[in-house]
């Protein structure tokens, strides 16, 4: 595969918004149809740094505490999402076939009371206009963290925005880090695969809208699972996802 077959704006243009919103569904279900991440990796990944103290104290029956882990991305267009994901396995990436290409918004955090979640993630969809993301370039969080990823530059504020008004109420805790939106393409692998990602992929670009984002739970077994998908700018009691209604907390 070479840096020739980059996507551009062009080639997804015909992109629909409800596919846009189905992304994560559809990149997901290629490796389990129950739609489920594996909670190790991208996540829990922001500017370097991880929750992963957080992620051992929820597995250890000594540290855990009432309350579930939730997280919220925004999901690729199919087309897109298999072209990063097949980029990711060429550097080498074991969780290339499981981890669908995603923009993180809120990194695994810690919630007590699931209704008040579920509906204060509501509430931030309903008022979010779908906008367009581009993605362009590399960067890389070494030497703190052995990453590479694509620059968010179109739809950048509006990926903080989102992250602020998501990461309040319920879902509010103090980050060791400042949030830096951005798409994963190499993780934790060799330092020349590092290199090989960060080079090959310089002038990739891609352009496509954003129409929803995806609300999941951090389960007893480590996984990522989806719970809803939420479209933006919609009032509606029945949201798309895996798990379509409120549950009892």
């Amino acid at each position: 595969m070479s840096a020739a077959s980059k996507v551009s704006s062009n080639q997804v243009s015909n992109t629909t918004a409800r596919g846009a919103g189905k992304s994560v569904d559809d990149a997901v279900t290629r490796k389990n149809a129950q739609r489920r991440l594996p909670a190790q990796r991208d996540l829990e990944v922001q500017q370097g740094r991880s929750t992963q103290r957080d992620l051992e104290a929820q597995r250890d029956p000594d540290t855990q505490t009432e309350g579930m882990s939730v997280g919220v991305i925004l999901g690729f267009p199919p087309d897109i999402a298999l072209e990063l994901q097949q980029w990711r396995a060429s550097f080498g990436d074991p969780m290339a076939d499981v981890i669908p290409a995603h923009i993180t918004l809120v990194t695994t955090t810690l919630t007590d009371d699931w209704e008040a979640t579920l509906s204060h993630v509501r509430e931030v969809a309903r008022n979010q206009e779908p906008f367009t993301v581009s993605i362009a370039g590399t960067g890389s969080f070494r030497p703190v963290s052995p990453v590479v990823f694509l620059n968010v530059e179109d739809g950048f504020g509006a990926c903080v925005d989102l992250h602020e008004r998501l990461q309040t109420g319920p879902l509010e805790r103090d980050l060791p880090f400042a949030y830096h939106p951005h798409v994963t393409i190499a993780h934790d692998v060799a330092p020349e695969s590092l290199d090989e990602a960060e080079t090959v992929l310089k002038d990739y670009r891609a352009t496509f809208p954003v129409v929803s984002m995806g609300l999941y739970e951090h389960d007893t077994n480590g996984i990522w699972q989806l719970r809803e998908e939420l479209d933006f700018g919609i009032e509606t009691d029945h949201p798309r996802g895996a798990d379509s209604s409120a549950r009892s907390r």
